[in-house]
This record gives C-alpha cells, structure tokens and sequence, in this order.
C-alpha cells in the first residue's frame, strides 16, 4: 500500500500561459495569476480561432470581405436587400454594391428584381455561395467542437455561462462600445 506522501494528484498540463505569468510575476508583484492566465488565455484563443479562419478562408479561395458579405447574407436566410447587407456589415451601400459585382462574378451571389416592387433589388445565396461559405465555416466549426471537446457538456456550459457574465460586464461600459465584429 502506497504512503499518502506518495499518492500525487495527476498533474495538469502546462502550457504557454503557464510560463508567462511565471515570468511577469516578480516583475509585477500584484499581478494576479488567475485574472492574467484567464485573459492571456482567451487571447491567445481568440488569435488561434482567427489563423484557422483565415487559413479556411485561403484554402477555399475567399477574400475576408467576401466571406464576410457571403456570412451576413446566409444569415438572412440566404436573401436581403443590398440595404440591409449595408446595414449589417456597417458599410455604404455604394461599398456593397462592389462586393456584390465581385460575388456575383464568381457566381456566388445573384440579383434579382424584387417581385413585390419593381424598384428593389434582392440579392440571394447561389448554391455554391452557400457551399463554400459552408465549407470555409465547417472548418472553423470543427476546430471550436475539437477544442472544447475537451470539456464535459457541463463544463462547457459553464464555461459559457461565465464568458456571458464577463461579456454583459464589458458591454455594460468601459473604453469600447463596439462589440459587433
């Protein structure tokens, strides 16, 4: 029978993260290691996800503006006025029109007359708009289920129920009030 001494918890991994707050410790005596390691974390997460969108984005042949123009589309159910795409993705409708002329180039996009009003425009998802914006997405997509797969189902709503705590706080006001990107 092993002596208490002897029995160790099973160590948990360290990683990047571990070794920065290490080294800004005694630099920084009233650093606190729980709030740096959270935030160097979910910086360090945020820039991860984005190489691999980016990276999805190169290997299915997508400028960002266009991926991005293709996103606010399907999320309006794959049709939207040019309008509302300005809207969405904060641009002038002049700005939109030209993405829109690239997109439908490419066969991604098509216009159409509205048929309720001979005035308004409609642009809609081609099928092979949505297949590739789902493809550029199911990369993405996989990458965030194979990172949290790591967590219970519990774990993970708990990770998200205080990810939302911490996002209603920071909206609630401070230095930026842009949160839409």
């Amino acid at each position: 029978m092993a002596h208490p001494e002897e029995q160790q918890e099973p160590r948990t991994p360290r990683d990047w993260t571990d070794e920065h707050v290490a080294r800004w410790q005694p630099v920084l005596p009233g650093l606190d290691p729980v709030v740096e390691g959270a935030v160097t974390r979910m910086k360090k997460l945020s820039v991860h996800l984005r190489r691999v969108r980016e990276q999805s984005l190169v290997d299915f042949d997508l400028e960002r503006h266009e991926f991005d123009t293709l996103h606010k589309l399907a999320g309006r159910g794959g049709s939207a006025a040019p309008s509302e795409l300005a809207q969405d993705l904060d641009l002038a409708p002049a700005s939109v029109s030209g993405r829109l002329d690239a997109l439908e180039k490419r066969g991604f996009v098509r216009r159409t007359q509205s048929t309720t009003d001979r005035r308004r425009v409609v642009v809609e998802l081609t099928a092979s708009g949505r297949e590739t914006w789902l493809g550029a997405m199911d990369v993405l997509g996989h990458e965030e289920y194979r990172l949290l797969g790591v967590l219970s189902t519990e774990e993970r709503g708990l990770l998200n129920d205080m990810l939302r705590r911490v996002m209603v706080e920071a909206e609630a006001g401070g230095p930026t009030q842009s949160w839409h990107a």
